[in-house]
């Protein structure tokens, strides 16, 4: 009999492609989209993010070219509580969370993997950028970098744990992102060249500060920006609509570039300093998620990163309490509380954790 598989379609090119590709290698393929943004978020019918109304027909155009059955799962409860409440939460702490990362954590790879192992599938697929590979030698599932170093995408992967990866597959993981158009295009869908989504799914319009004041708007008071000394600069608009590192839009004349350095909650101020104080060496990780293995002991030399877009560096990691220690060989810039950490030796990834504090 054919391995069934669930793949979850967006409606984009990648899952698109992935679908074709499990269906040439023989799966019984199931298309699912989740529909996870809540009714009065949801996009018009011309919007292109991956949770928008035309992406789901979309999918349905695409499912039914390739003759797989598609259907909508309504997500929107657990996506509410555990992405969206979260994110809200989060900016209001003066942090900045990876909305990405708690989705495949809590949804995707959560709730939406056993959602498809209760229909009887054999496996969860998804058209990120990844290769699951099975070590022999440790009887443990690994995780690796795909093809296309441009498009990699196990920053956002690294959650995942030995069962997750046991029942999931990345068919794209051995192409690079101009193949998978190519394969599109010969294979007749006519979303080959369908531009990526980039922003946040529920947020059309790339303005997180103004989706949190809609939705918690006695929590985003007006504050001060000050210098490291204290000194008044002038007013921020409310902490949430500001990162570490952020220039544009600060609305701040100084007489020099000055950059978000730290963001204080509790006193719901901002302070502002030169480029020079966003650099820093050694941060503090915690949820620390291991794939090659459960534990180590010591150090551990790795190359690692702080943000999906940026490259790896040298560092190493030590536990420490409930976490990890990093220490890089460069300084790394703007190093932000919420966002992820995550570890590599070679294009094998060793696993990461949530960064909790900058320690220099």
């Amino acid at each position: 009999m054919k391995k069934k598989v669930v793949l979850g379609m967006s409606g984009g090119v990648d899952s698109s492609v992935a679908a074709y590709v499990l269906k040439e290698q023989g799966y019984d393929v199931i298309g699912i989209t989740l529909s996870q943004v809540p009714h009065d978020e949801e996009f018009d019918e011309n919007a292109g993010g991956c949770c928008s109304l035309s992406s789901v027909l979309d999918a349905k155009v695409v499912a039914h070219a390739l003759d797989i059955p598609h259907y909508v799962i309504n997500f929107r409860d657990i996506f509410e509580k555990k992405v969206i409440s979260y994110f809200v939460d989060e900016y209001l702490q003066g942090r900045t969370p990876n909305p990405c990362l708690m989705c495949n954590k809590y949804i995707r790879f959560d709730k939406f993997l056993d959602k498809a192992l209760g229909l009887g599938a054999d496996y969860l697929a998804t058209g990120h950028y990844a290769i699951v590979d099975k070590d022999n030698k440790s009887n443990r599932y690994l995780m690796k970098k795909s093809a296309d170093n441009r498009k990699d995408q196990t920053y956002f992967l690294h959650t995942l744990n030995q069962y997750q990866l046991s029942h999931t597959l990345f068919p794209l993981g051995g192409y690079t992102k101009d193949k998978v158009r190519e394969i599109a295009e010969k294979a007749g869908l006519y979303i080959h060249n369908k531009p990526d989504s980039e922003e946040i799914c529920f947020i059309p319009d790339n303005n997180h500060g103004g989706f949190i004041e809609k939705r918690a708007p006695e929590k985003v008071k007006p504050g001060n920006f000050v210098d490291n000394e204290g000194n008044v600069l002038g007013q921020h608009k409310g902490i949430a609509y500001y990162t570490i590192g952020q220039r544009k839009g600060l609305g701040v004349a100084t007489g020099q570039r000055v950059f978000v350095q730290r963001i204080d909650s509790e006193r719901n101020e901002i302070v502002l300093g030169m480029e020079n104080g966003l650099y820093h060496k050694k941060l503090y990780a915690e949820e620390i998620n291991l794939i090659p293995f459960d534990s180590f002991y010591g150090e551990m030399e790795v190359t690692a990163k702080i943000r999906h877009t940026m490259r790896e560096s040298k560092a190493i990691i030590k536990p420490y309490n409930e976490g990890v220690i990093v220490e890089f060989e460069e300084p790394q810039r703007a190093i932000t509380k919420s966002q992820a950490v995550v570890f590599y030796q070679d294009d094998i990834v060793i696993g990461g954790g949530i960064i909790r504090e900058v320690l220099d």
